[in-house]
């Protein structure tokens, strides 16, 4: 069998396949013929790609020059390089492109017709080059191998279906390992855009070297742009100046910028009042020039003798900031601070604000300087009112001259009228305490008068027991003593008015702490003395019996200061819950001298173990009068929670009260529309076959209720605002916020959004009086749980006959009391008459319901409520219970 090397003829022509022997079908025929047509399409494609191949990798290196050159030519390299450089860059691009071009053309060559085969039995997956099959035929014509030929053509032309050929792959990646193809393509874009609508004449300007000088470009056209940057003080945008000219107005001290570009000629000039300044270069065809602005002027830009632009520049002065005083200073109302009203302006925003306090006595002296906090940002305008507390200051309780001081962001002060007032002080009732802060004020006045305050420290330091002869306080009064008479510094008195003033709050707040520490010495003494009497009883001396008196006087006398220690610390702590009386002893001075009287019997009479049974009691009631003095500080902070909780429910009872008026009115505008419906529903009157029939009218919307519902609305939101802050605040009081709160919360939802809407909010309205009222009773129940509000017999949910019965019983006491306390010049109800002695009621007798009375008064108020808020019941009913409620 012949079998030739390819099916192609010299010409490159796939010759047809041999034709079939006798006897073939014709649809096989077809098929040969189509089979061929698709062959010869696929060959076309596979030498496409092939060439197309060979022609990428053979083109690249040419149009990489391109794209260089194009980078080179958009950027504006080019034009600002000299004629002969310019020549010597397009030369070697030309050589290089010509170089380039050479080699393409050598690689370029039109693939074969056996390559392009090759390529499609590649790309189909087909082995044993089945295409050439097509053009091979056997060498004889045995009709055994003729027949087994034909089955091979066959078998190759079914596979020959499949053929299919890939897109091109110039294997650039193997080539360019660098991607050197992607930098030079973003570099070729970014030139583009940079040169922008220069770019065709930049490419030209590029190709065409500019002999006898440097090339330019094309001059674009004229650029000019002016601004004008404010000051930092006044914090506002830059200013741009219309090219076209005009009057401006800026602050002094801005500063205006001009930059011109483009255009023919030489350097521009900046005209101020004819005062030239001249530009400075940025590059080939910009400049910028800027000046500052401190008075108005003609501003102008002039070139090569033209004027471009000119504008009429005002400058306004910047104007001090303004501070007065809002009201005159004076003392807060609560507490020690003074009150400071200001008031500051500036027109272009305030820095700060300050008030210096000059000493009236020695306006020489350095002032006190208070900064004074302003509302955000640099408010042009601002008031407000400063609260500081100058009691520990050293001028404390001396007159001075106040003064604000406003200051604005250029560094301008504006000052306002001087206001005198008397800085508070703190009140003393130690003695010593007293002296210091005297002295410390005549240091104030008068730091020179040294001498003095020598010999009143002298004084107050020779007097040990006025401060409980406590070594701290006297180490510290000898120490000032000694600083004043050594320390020639004018801050050594500031330090020692700092050393006095420490003393002197810790004499008045810690004295009950010197007292406790000297009673405890002095117990302890008079036990030491005991038993050293104990050791020897029989050799006692007269001078030993003086020291036992003298030891049980220091008790005596120790005792007594630590009572009274006791007695101002509690005044201190209660002197807004409870009236202090001076009256009362916390401990009965009869028993302590009776105590006192034996155990002095008993030892001058040798009964040690007597005097020492005497101090032991007598230190057990010194125990038990700490103990309940930590537990009558217990029960004032729980007196001050259960009338935190008390004022709590006062303000759901009062939301209560205000829902059932609410209630009230939504019930008055339900029953006037249901009027108007019914007057609307009359029969109508007898009419005439000709009349035509009435049509049915509909209630026409009547603005008062509307407006009054839509108040009400306001009303209920306010109310649930409201309701919300009592919660949290009893959730913080106790821990747990009563379930029914959270009914009523919803409820009074319910209730606005329907008042809102124009709806009927009556049906939300009583569920929210109902949950108020059985959320009262839970927080009653909760405060009792939790601080013992209640009294020991007193029920939780006491029924209506209880409840009436309760309150009878308590005014039946109340009378029966009353009763029994008329006299002489008082009425049947027991009052006061004009005739009764004196002519006049004090109220001495008036007595203060306790807390037990308060909670049943409370009780009834709520079931007042409750019922009043069953509107189903009798209307003789709700009003008797309304008009009671009206007292409340």
């Amino acid at each position: 069998m012949a079998r030739p090397v390819s099916p192609a003829g010299p010409d490159g022509h796939v010759p047809r396949p041999d034709p079939p022997p006798r006897g073939r079908p014709a649809a096989t025929d077809r098929l040969a013929r189509r089979l061929a047509r698709r062959l010869a399409r696929r060959t076309r494609l596979a030498r496409l790609a092939l060439w197309w191949e060979a022609a990428w990798v053979a083109l690249w290196p040419p149009l990489g020059v391109l794209g260089l050159f194009g980078v080179v030519a958009l950027s504006g390299l080019p034009l600002v390089l000299p004629w002969p450089l310019h020549l010597l860059l397009l030369a070697g691009f030309t050589a290089a492109l010509v170089h380039t071009v050479r080699l393409a053309a050598r690689r370029l060559a039109a693939p074969t017709v056996a390559a392009a085969e090759r390529r499609l039995e590649r790309d189909s997956g087909l082995a044993h080059r089945p295409i050439a099959t097509l053009g091979d035929r056997p060498a004889g014509r045995d009709p055994v191998a003729l027949a087994l030929w034909e089955a091979h053509r066959r078998r190759a032309e079914e596979r020959l279906a499949a053929l299919n050929v890939s897109r091109p792959r110039p294997g650039l990646p193997l080539r360019d390992r660098r991607a050197l193809r992607g930098g030079l393509a973003v570099a070729l874009l970014a030139a583009l855009g940079v040169a922008g609508t220069e770019a065709p004449e930049r490419l030209r300007r590029a190709l065409v070297p500019a002999f006898g000088g440097a090339a330019l470009p094309v001059a674009p056209a004229l650029r000019l742009e002016a601004w004008i940057t404010p000051p930092a003080y006044t914090g506002a945008a830059p200013i741009f100046l219309d090219a076209a000219g005009g009057t401006v107005a800026v602050p002094a001290g801005s500063r205006v910028q001009v930059a011109v570009s483009g255009g023919t000629g030489g350097v521009p000039d900046l005209l101020l009042d004819e005062a030239a300044t001249p530009f400075r270069r940025l590059d080939r065809g910009s400049y910028a020039a800027e000046h500052a602005l401190d008075a108005g002027a003609r501003l102008a830009v002039r070139r090569d003798g033209a004027e471009i632009a000119a504008w009429t520049l005002t400058v306004r002065a910047d104007a001090p900031p303004t501070a007065a005083w809002d009201q005159p200073p004076a003392r807060a109302t609560r507490g020690l601070a003074v009150r400071l009203p200001w008031r500051a302006a500036d027109d272009w925003g305030l820095a700060g604000l300050r008030v210096e306090l000059r000493l009236k006595p020695r306006p020489e002296a350095e002032p006190l300087v208070l900064d004074l906090p302003l509302p955000g940002g640099s408010p042009r305008d601002a008031h407000g009112a400063a609260q500081p507390d100058l009691s520990a200051h050293p001028w404390a309780g001396l007159e001075v001259e106040a003064r604000l001081v406003a200051r604005d962001h250029a560094g301008q002060e504006g000052r306002s009228e001087g206001a005198f007032l008397e800085l508070p002080e703190r009140s003393f009732t130690h003695p010593v305490s007293q002296a210091l802060i005297a002295l410390r004020k005549a240091l104030s006045v008068d730091p020179t008068a040294r001498a003095a305050a020598r010999r009143e420290l002298d004084r107050i330091a020779g007097a040990p027991e006025a401060f409980e002869h406590d070594s701290g306080t006297f180490l510290a009064l000898r120490s000032s003593r000694h600083r004043l008479g050594r320390d020639r510094r004018e801050e050594a008195v500031p330090e020692v008015q700092e050393i006095l003033w420490d003393v002197a709050v810790a004499l008045e707040e810690g004295r009950t702490d010197r007292t406790a520490r000297a009673l405890a010495e002095a117990r302890q003494a008079l036990r030491d003395a005991l038993a050293e009497a104990r050791r020897d009883p029989d050799s006692r001396t007269p001078e030993q019996r003086a020291e036992l008196d003298r030891r049980i006087q220091e008790l005596r006398e120790a005792i007594r200061r630590h009572l009274e220690a006791l007695a101002e610390r509690l005044q201190r702590e209660n002197a807004e819950a409870l009236p202090f009386d001076p009256q009362q002893r916390l401990m009965d001075q009869r028993e302590l001298d009776r105590r006192t009287e034996r155990m002095q019997d008993a030892a001058r009479e040798g009964r040690t173990e007597d005097a020492e049974r005497e101090l032991a009691e007598l230190e057990e009631m010194l125990r038990a009068l700490e103990e309940g003095r930590n537990m009558r500080a217990e029960e004032r902070q729980r007196q001050q929670q259960r009338q935190r909780g008390q004022q709590q429910m006062g303000v759901v009872q009062d939301m209560v009260q205000r829902q059932g008026q609410m209630l009230d009115r939504g019930h008055q505008r339900a029953e006037q529309e249901e009027r108007e419906r019914r007057q609307i529903r009359r029969p109508p009157q007898p009419r005439r076959f000709d009349q035509s029939p009435p049509t049915a009218a509909e209630p026409t919307p009547n603005p008062e209720r509307q407006a009054e519902s839509a108040q009400d609305a306001r009303v209920q939101r306010a109310l649930r605002r409201a309701l919300g802050e009592v919660m949290q605040q009893f959730g913080d009081l106790t821990g747990e916020v009563p379930p029914q709160l959270g009914e009523a919360d919803r409820a009074m939802r319910d209730a606005a959004e329907a008042l809102a809407e124009g709806g009927d909010s009556r049906d939300a309205q009583q569920r929210a009086i109902r949950a108020l009222t059985e959320g009262a009773r839970q927080m009653a129940q909760q405060m009792q749980r939790q601080f013992g509000q209640g009294q020991p017999g007193e029920g939780e949910g006491e029924g209506e006959g209880e409840g009436q019965g309760m309150a009878g019983d308590q005014r039946g006491g109340e009378g029966d009391d009353q009763a029994s306390e008329q006299g002489q010049g008082r009425d049947p109800l027991g009052r006061t008459t004009r005739e009764s002695p004196g002519g006049q009621d004090n109220a001495s007798d008036t007595r203060v319901p306790d807390e037990a009375e308060l909670l049943r008064t409370r009780r009834i108020q709520e079931e007042l409520r409750r019922r009043g808020a069953e509107r189903e019941r009798p209307p003789a009913e709700l009003d008797y219970i309304d008009r009671l409620l009206r007292r409340f």
